[in-house]
């Protein structure tokens, strides 16, 4: 069905053939999405959702209507997987009632994720569920890391203009670099922590995405081995496929020349859209505050990056 032409309503004066349901019988797994295709109350609103696009909006409804089953894919092990609402980045999406203005917003991401291809969305959003369960995010939100080995790896620190979060990650803030990457798996679960954090803040009613800074000051070609460049490819394939349109946008500071090639070396792993939210900043206090006063007031800059906030 073509995203452009919105799909077509079967009039409620046509009476079926088969005895008619009451009205008062509770939704199943087998009328479900039935009734969310026969619909027609108000789309709940927000400031998010005002401005999607009629084209949007076809392709959000034809996602929703597919929930049941996406949840009866991601879920074989429940029987009630079809019915039974699920919890994503702080948002109960119930597939047997998903009209909420935040489900859309979150439904949305997936869709422009994959160009609002309704059926690779519905694949991304199954993958990430799946995703989700293995990976055992309580435990691992539960789960208690070295301080000494990540406390200076950075953090989430105030906000930029438009109040998104803004997230530092140090690379060179780490004493040991060897060490932190000493446990790939350990340094993936620390990292999507802080991600599961960073998103905690997002209300996807106003604020729906983050703003990233990586900053490389101390990094040398001798402090990146095997370990660190498996656990970066790693963790930019988990957020590529399970965080989408998320980010904002994304600062790479004080990077060397000589480590340029790491910006480049990860283009492929990347899209397009999230390519052109990337921009590679030199050294210094005037070339950093220069590209991030734009989008961070001074109050809110970090001294050491030349404005009057706290560092970290």
């Amino acid at each position: 069905m073509s995203l452009e032409t919105p799909p077509t309503v079967v009039a409620h004066t046509e009476v079926p053939s088969e005895p008619q349901q009451s009205t008062e019988v509770p939704a199943t797994e087998d009328n479900s999405s039935k009734q969310q295709a026969t619909d027609d109350s108000p789309e709940p609103q927000s400031p998010l959702t005002e401005r999607f696009t009629k084209v949007e909006w076809t392709a959000i409804k034809a996602f929703r209507d597919d929930l049941p089953d996406i949840f009866a894919d991601a879920y074989p092990d429940n029987p009630n997987a079809k019915t039974s609402p699920v919890t994503l980045w702080g948002v109960k999406i119930d597939p047997t009632n998903p009209k909420d203005a935040r489900v859309s917003v979150i439904l949305l991401k997936f869709l422009q994720a994959r160009n609002l291809s309704v059926s690779e969305a519905r694949e991304m959003l199954r993958n990430t569920l799946r995703w989700r369960e293995l990976f055992d995010l309580d435990a691992a939100m539960k789960e208690e890391f070295p301080r000494e080995l990540f406390d200076g790896l950075g953090g989430i620190n105030g906000h930029d203009k438009e109040g998104r979060p803004v997230v530092y990650n140090l690379y060179g803030g780490a004493k040991d670099l060897k060490a932190v990457f000493s446990d790939v798996q350990r340094f993936i679960r620390w990292r999507v922590v802080q991600m599961e954090k960073c998103v905690a803040l997002l209300d996807f009613t106003e604020i729906d995405q983050t703003l990233q800074i990586h900053d490389y000051d101390g990094v040398s070609l001798t402090s990146r081995d095997a370990n660190s460049k498996n656990a970066a490819a790693e963790i930019t394939n988990i957020f590529q496929s399970h965080y989408p349109e998320l980010l904002y946008k994304k600062f790479f500071i004080n990077v060397p020349t000589v480590l340029n090639w790491i910006f480049w070396a990860f283009k492929p792993l990347m899209s397009a859209n999230t390519l052109a939210k990337m921009s590679v900043v030199g050294s210094g206090h005037h070339a950093i505050k220069k590209a991030l006063s734009p989008f961070i007031d001074e109050k809110q800059l970090p001294k050491r990056y030349g404005g009057g906030g706290d560092d970290f």
